[in-house]
């Protein structure tokens, strides 16, 4: 089975990449099943009901979210609508939604896809991503119900990232970092068959400071002051992520390679796709 994960969708621009883009990439990639992490496709903080459903019906079978879940007001009732979204699993107790899902990728297989928040340096302090992680893969081992799992962990620290990706190693078929929006160049196998990047970047505009318009962080940074909300940059978005391919009997990973397809790195240096 082929997964393509895509990083964080950043506003505007990077929901136009999606809608131009994703149908045919999905057919190039012969994807059987996409994730879309969506948290800052929203002005870039949040995700609508009405820009998730633009991404769901531009291809992927699920969207994530991350710590700006509920920044746009209105995803606290649309997710209890709409299944195919998923909020951190270790969220707040009282959170809306679910924190994982089983899904139904190409020929009847089952996809089971999840998310946590990571602690490091993260503004708040949520639930112990471990455990909660740990509960999910021994409810769901890889090869029963689900013919691959896919994991997103959604934080600050690389070092917290690569540390879940061992800890699912074997366990999952890929865990993938989200939330940094600058994509590693670790994409690798792990040593129990676990598929692992620690970021899979973002789908955005590259010229920018990570998908916002360089004025008003920059100011931030040199005079420590603010001025300005940010406003996502515009330009013509990157589309990131991961494609994992799955063993059909194992549900381990047998290939992976990074996405880097349309805008800016793509015309800077060679795509990968």
């Amino acid at each position: 089975m082929n997964i393509l994960y895509l990083g964080d969708v950043v506003g505007r621009a990077g929901r136009q990449a999606i809608t131009d883009e994703l149908p045919g990439l999905r057919d190039r990639l012969k994807a059987d099943f996409v994730v879309v992490n969506g948290e800052n496709a929203t002005s870039g903080m949040g995700l609508s009901g009405a820009h998730a459903k633009g991404i769901l019906d531009a291809g992927a079978d699920c969207i994530t979210l991350g710590d700006h879940a509920f920044d746009q007001k209105d995803m606290l009732q649309f997710i209890q609508s709409e299944p195919r979204i998923l909020r951190p699993l270790n969220f707040s107790k009282s959170a809306p939604g679910r924190g994982l899902g089983l899904f139904t990728a190409t020929r009847g297989r089952k996809v089971l896809v999840t998310q946590v928040l990571g602690q490091v340096f993260m503004k708040r302090p949520f639930d112990d991503p471990f455990s909660a992680i740990d509960e999910v893969l021994k409810r769901h081992p890889l090869g029963g119900q689900a013919a691959a799992i896919v994991v997103d962990i959604h934080c600050e620290a690389t070092s917290e990232k690569m540390a879940m990706g061992h800890f699912c190693d074997g366990k999952a078929s890929m865990v993938v970092g989200s939330h940094t929006h600058v994509p590693t160049a670790d994409a690798q196998i792990l040593n129990g068959g676990t598929g692992f990047q620690s970021d899979a970047g973002m789908c955005g505009d590259y010229d920018s400071v990570i998908g916002m318009q360089k004025t008003e962080p920059l100011r931030r940074f040199i005079t420590g002051m603010p001025k300005a909300r940010f406003e996502p940059a515009v330009g013509p978005a990157t589309l990131c992520g991961l494609v994992v391919q799955t063993d059909d009997a194992t549900g381990l990973a047998k290939s992976i390679h990074m996405i880097r397809f349309g805008g800016r790195l793509a015309q800077s240096s060679e795509s990968l796709v």
